[in-house]
């Protein structure tokens, strides 16, 4: 809520807490259809199988990099990528415990309580599922109910349509597109910004929790109520 303080000037509203923000501390995520490790070196063979699924590549256009090329390529890429502090990622493991994609944390901000989810690299063993749904939403309530974070971020590549549509369906608001911010791959990046408040994440979690209960699938898996109704894809 907007103050007026003694000047007659319009002011943010004050805050509990101060920070400094934690950091994420590298614990599992457990839910329904899923679960979510620290990336660790024994991750390596099943995420490279399961990203290898995807011949085309098409996966990894909106990503810096493609490393799926042969496995030893693949380790050296994820050894040096994957296990960092920003980004601070995460494997996703099936309910039988096998990797099939990478999200990470990233622009973490311990001052202002902010996080971004990126490095999204969903296999085809989990897109289109309520694995990829509640990958997304077990990284949001550790950002929010164990860290206590004020801002949760998304970012793409404005051309990226398939990212866009899922920020919004998982409930992200709609920021603005920063022009030519970045580069990659040689060419030029529009950034399109997303982000969910605290304030609005008691909202959020409750839509996720009613979707991603066994009740509302079908016995053959298809959803019978959409995570966001005006964007049930």
């Amino acid at each position: 809520m907007t103050r007026i303080n003694e000047h007659g000037q319009p002011i943010g509203h004050a805050l509990d807490f101060l920070g400094p923000w934690p950091r994420p501390d590298g614990r599992a995520l457990q839910g329904q259809y899923c679960r979510l490790e620290k990336t660790h070196d024994t991750h390596a063979q099943g995420l490279f199988q399961a990203f290898s699924l995807d011949a085309s590549g098409k996966n990894w256009t909106y990503l810096p990099t493609n490393p799926v090329g042969d496995g030893a390529a693949f380790h050296d890429w994820f050894q040096a990528t994957c296990f960092g502090d920003d980004p601070f990622f995460y494997t996703i493991l099936n309910d039988k415990g096998a990797p099939v994609g990478l999200a990470s944390f990233l622009r973490i901000n311990t001052r202002d309580g902010s996080i971004e989810v990126g490095w999204i690299s969903m296999s085809p063993l989990m897109q289109r599922s309520r694995i990829s749904t509640e990958a997304m939403f077990l990284m949001m309530a550790h950002a929010f109910d164990d860290l206590g974070m004020r801002r949760y971020e998304w970012k793409c590549d404005a051309l990226n349509a398939p990212s866009r549509a899922a920020a919004t369906r998982l409930g992200f608001t709609f920021e603005g597109i920063f022009r030519q911010c970045t580069h990659y791959k040689g060419r030029n990046r529009d950034t399109a910004w997303f982000s969910i408040l605290d304030s609005e994440w008691p909202d959020r979690k409750a839509r996720f929790q009613a979707h991603l209960a066994p009740s509302n699938f079908a016995s053959d898996g298809t959803q019978i109520r959409p995570l966001n109704p005006q964007h049930p894809a």
